[in-house]
């Protein structure tokens, strides 16, 4: 990614792919430095480890291929939460967020979410802590527009798409000027494209929505990180905000 006339690619940074694993064969991710856990939740609800984070659906893949576009020299902890059919919990989205919050991720990618507001606090309160120790979360959006947490909490950074938003750029919902009333949930988030990456080229695959577009924005925030040492999570989303474009309602919200 070039910021402020250099091209960075992410390096020295840890980006925790909260997903159903990584097919670590995967032509694309040849040279991706990868690692990462399974995680899993005993009768007890204890979370429990494993070494194993093969990607039994596919979509984990996807997104560790599309962010490995972004930020190649990126080092990509795969924390794998979801089963073939992409089954999963917030209590396994919460202990995956802790866990790469503990083990040093930078940038906490989470292409999903949850609309149980029973568990939006608990959410919150690993975000919080994940921030805390100088990690960005960032997840998905729903795709209607409906409630989806981490997404829609203050402690992360929520991303939805747009099949017209191309590769190269992305938007910022700013509040004050883009009212809830006037474009719903997509108030205080950001817009990405949400294609498929085929090959380090740029070039884009199917359309699959504010997952991608997620996994797209946690490459760049990886290179910002890179290129501005030691900022908060919180001046590396506003530098983010900055760069960003000012959403038009031509591009499809109107």
């Amino acid at each position: 990614m070039r910021f402020r006339g250099t091209e960075y690619t992410g390096k020295g940074q840890i980006i925790a792919i909260v997903d159903s694993g990584v097919d670590v064969r995967d032509p694309r991710l040849a040279r991706a430095a990868l690692t990462g856990w399974n995680i899993s939740l005993n009768a007890t609800a204890h979370a429990l480890l494993a070494s194993d984070f093969a990607d039994e659906n596919g979509h984990g893949t996807e997104i560790a291929a599309a962010i490995h576009v972004v930020a190649p020299e990126a080092q990509l902890m795969c924390i794998k939460i979801m089963d073939a059919k992409l089954r999963t919990s917030a209590d396994l989205m919460a202990a995956a967020i802790e866990l790469a919050a503990k083990n040093g991720a930078g940038v906490i990618n989470l292409s999903l979410g949850t609309p149980n507001m029973g568990k939006a606090l608990l959410l919150r309160d690993c975000c919080a802590n994940a921030v805390e120790k100088g990690a960005v979360v960032i997840a998905a959006a729903h795709p209607k527009g409906e409630r989806a947490y981490p997404a829609d909490l203050p402690e992360a950074v929520g991303v939805a798409s747009h099949p017209d938003c191309p590769p190269e750029k992305f938007y910022y919902f700013a509040p004050h000027r883009f009212p809830a009333r006037q474009w719903g949930a997509l108030a205080g988030k950001f817009l990405g494209h949400g294609y498929t990456a085929l090959n380090a080229g740029q070039e884009r695959g199917v359309y699959k929505g504010s997952g991608l577009a997620t996994a797209n924005l946690s490459g760049r925030i990886a290179c910002l990180r890179e290129a501005l040492g030691n900022e908060t999570p919180v001046n590396l989303i506003e530098h983010l905000r900055q760069i960003a474009l000012t959403p038009v309602p031509e591009i499809g919200y109107a």
